[in-house]
């Protein structure tokens, strides 16, 4: 039992280091406060592979090392001001959102279909988390906000979605299979 916990800190803290690498996939949006970045991808993988537990430990540690200043953020951005700025909803929102993914999953059968739910639902949660805050936080009108933080990321953030469920059942089997990963719903 202590070595399967074991294995999954170990998982976790490798999905903390998989989010911070992802998150320097890093495109400016010229109009926009928020760029397009390779974490939500991160973190629907997170949650589809390591599972609410897990998944939220290796979130959380990943936003402790941006917040006491190691550069994981997106485009190597650092500290706490970062997790209060305009961008901090959705890193806040990934709390949540990993949470839901992987409890939809968890709750169903451990298909790339229910994943791609899953996913897709925990896409606007971090939509909805970053927009209210990037309202509050640069002042912005609820048109600005809609216009800067939720609709130009939607198409991708669903190309995302698809990928994270695809990839994350695929290697949630394969690694459950090499007994690596100790999920109960995942039957490999």
């Amino acid at each position: 039992m202590q070595q399967e916990r074991l294995k999954m800190l170990i998982n976790s803290a490798l999905f903390a280091a998989i989010i911070g690498i992802l998150s320097q996939v890093s495109i400016p949006l010229p109009f926009s406060p928020v760029p397009i970045t390779g974490q939500t991808l991160a973190i629907g993988l997170a949650a589809t592979i390591l599972g609410k537990k897990y998944g939220t430990i290796s979130l959380l540690l990943y936003l402790a090392l941006g917040a006491i200043g190691i550069p994981v953020f997106a485009g190597g951005a650092a500290g706490f001001g970062v997790l209060v700025g305009s961008t901090g909803g959705y890193l806040i929102g990934f709390i949540p959102t990993i949470f839901i993914i992987a409890y939809y999953i968890e709750k169903t059968k451990f298909t790339v279909l229910n994943a791609m739910i899953a996913n897709t639902i925990g896409m606007f949660v971090t939509l909805i988390f970053g927009t209210v805050w990037l309202k509050i936080a640069a002042s912005l009108s609820w048109h600005d906000a809609m216009a800067f933080g939720f609709y130009p990321f939607i198409i991708l953030g669903l190309v995302k979605a698809y990928v994270a469920s695809a990839l994350g059942v695929i290697i949630g089997k394969r690694l459950a299979k090499a007994n690596l990963l100790k999920r109960d719903e995942i039957s490999a």
